[in-house]
């Protein structure tokens, strides 16, 4: 850590070319070539200090909304790009029925988030494979398997085995994001790669597939300020 600068930095050497900050947790972390002098990374650390200041604000505010976040009956929910009420059901039974979720009273809100996540599962391992196997037969190919999983930072991916994972957060976005990210894992199965060639599959049958990928990002920051645990 450096205590001379007005701010301090977790410094990482690697064999990279070029110098990189990283705002981590609520702290900066700079990543160097190995060589680099400490007087010029000290340099570039105060160069981008107004850059830094903002981007730890920025992160501490979603760190306090994550730390809020709560669910409670009446809370609206995405589905499919739609927003659905939380709601009370006399009985032991969870589900969604096209016009809210719906479970039994009288939980408490950690009791609520884990049957909203256990009902986005149901959801998406369905709505998921049934996109997915639409798009297999139009692109012509298929997938060794379509799997639900709970990653945080990856919406989907492709093993060389030839099955597609998603995240069942995938399922809150509108139909063409999800759609955007089905036809990237498939085009993964003729390209393993994100060269030229895999963008002109993914552009092919989807042409504005770059304002979809805006849209995924734009979810991303929705969900970095809540806690889906």
């Amino acid at each position: 850590m450096n205590n001379k600068l007005k701010i301090d930095y977790l410094l990482t050497r690697t064999k990279r070319k070029t110098i990189a900050i990283y705002i981590r947790n609520g702290g900066v972390e700079v990543r160097a070539p190995l060589k680099t002098p400490k007087r010029e990374l000290d340099k570039f650390v105060a160069s981008k200090e107004k850059w830094i200041r903002d981007r730890l604000a920025e992160s501490m505010k979603i760190s306090e909304q994550k730390e809020a976040f709560e669910l409670n009956y009446g809370d609206l929910l995405l589905y499919r790009g739609n927003k659905y009420p939380i709601a009370e059901k006399i009985g032991n039974r969870l589900g969604f029925d096209n016009t809210r979720f719906y479970m039994p009273p009288g939980l408490l809100p950690m009791q609520i988030k884990a049957v909203c996540i256990k009902i986005y599962r149901l959801l998406a391992k369905r709505d998921l494979i049934n996109k997915t196997l639409d798009y297999a037969k139009q692109m012509s190919v298929m997938p060794s398997n379509v799997k639900i999983n709970r990653a945080k930072t990856r919406w989907g991916s492709c093993s060389a085995k030839k099955s597609i994972n998603y995240s069942w957060r995938l399922i809150m976005a509108d139909d063409d994001v999800i759609e955007y990210v089905v036809v990237h894992e498939l085009a993964h199965l003729t390209e393993m790669n994100h060269s030229k060639k895999f963008w002109r599959i993914v552009e092919g049958i989807l042409p504005d597939y770059r304002t979809r990928q805006k849209r995924l990002k734009d979810l991303q920051k929705k969900l970095s300020a809540e806690n889906w645990g």
